[in-house]
């Protein structure tokens, strides 16, 4: 199984509404169609605040991943969240996401991106085992905190 990353476009709509869907029932994620498609949809169109990857054959993805871009004084230029890692169920396991977070982070560094993070549940270790593998590390100091406008 492949983890080739493709840049999604305005015809992966529908493909990506699915996995999305997907994701956020199978992670307790309160979403509508309508907040799913509005988060989306801008990404597809060009908006430079992010991008979506479709994971393995463009035709028929197996996952996506979404980045999010944004700008750190502290890392002293343009940083990037990832916002949403999914791989369905029936592949998991097979070093796909491994592989899109060793791949990903070339490419946005190549790109001009300083940092890349990201925020895992705290009860999900085998998700903290993944992404502490991928060299992402804890920052003690520091907690994400988020309100909701």
């Amino acid at each position: 199984m492949s983890a080739a990353l493709h840049l999604a476009s305005p015809g992966d709509l529908e493909k990506i509404l699915t996995l999305v869907s997907a994701y956020h029932a199978e992670d307790a994620i309160d979403s509508t169609d309508d907040t799913r498609r509005a988060g989306v949809e801008p990404l597809l169109n060009g908006i430079p605040y992010g991008a979506i990857y479709l994971i393995g054959p463009a035709r028929a993805p197996i996952g996506y991943i979404v980045v999010t871009f944004g700008w750190s004084v502290e890392f002293g230029g343009m940083d990037a969240f990832v916002d949403e890692l999914y791989i369905r169920p029936a592949v998991r396991g097979r070093g796909i996401a491994t592989e899109v977070l060793a791949e990903l982070p070339k490419a946005l560094a190549e790109a001009g991106v300083k940092a890349l993070h990201l925020e895992v549940d705290r009860t999900n270790e085998p998700a903290q085992k993944l992404y502490l593998r991928s060299r992402f590390k804890a920052r003690d100091r520091y907690m994400l905190m988020t309100k909701q406008l």
